[in-house]
């Protein structure tokens, strides 16, 4: 049955990959990834999209069951992208003690607005650096960029899970 359901799987997914004819680069791949888990909703809902509208009382809500809150979740985003975009410009990240409960305890419903900004303009500046990045300094860290884009979109998925768990997801807004 699972062979069946990967074949049917992909059977379905083969017309959508032999419609981009045009050859790629590396740095379109990136960007695209990236932008995926930012902003631009395509096959899963974007950052910007899964943290919008939300209150902070609403961002801080936990299901009591050990997991973490929609504000917690994008805190620890904030923490990790803005640490890995450090270290692509060649600059000293941020302070770290090596607790990653840490990047998501640090949550504070008072800077929920700053928080959502912080997450927008973090994801934003990756993209630039993307853009910007000479062939090779791209190259050395692309693996980097794709573990970045996996991270925030598990992390993502986490955030539409918890709002769907709170009854504060529109399912117009991708995730039925």
């Amino acid at each position: 049955m699972k062979a069946l359901s990967l074949g049917l799987l992909l059977l379905t997914a083969v017309p959508f990959f032999a419609q981009d004819k045009k050859p790629t680069t590396l740095r379109e791949i990136l960007l695209s990834e990236l932008r995926s888990t930012h902003n631009k909703a395509e096959w899963f809902v974007p950052a910007n999209t899964a943290v919008q509208g939300l209150t902070a009382e609403q961002a801080s809500w936990r299901d009591g069951k050990g997991n973490h809150s929609v504000g917690q979740l994008a805190h620890h985003l904030v923490f990790w992208n803005r640490q890995n975009l450090a270290r692509l410009k060649g600059e000293t990240p941020e302070k770290f003690s090596g607790n990653n409960d840490e990047t998501f305890d640090q949550f504070d419903a008072k800077t929920w607005n700053e928080t959502v900004q912080q997450l927008d303009q973090v994801l934003s500046e990756l993209e630039k650096w993307v853009e910007t990045a000479d062939e090779n300094k791209l190259k050395d860290a692309a693996q980097t960029l794709t573990h970045i884009s996996t991270h925030n979109a598990y992390h993502i998925g986490q955030i539409i899970y918890v709002r769907k768990e709170q009854g504060s997801w529109d399912p117009k807004n991708g995730v039925k």
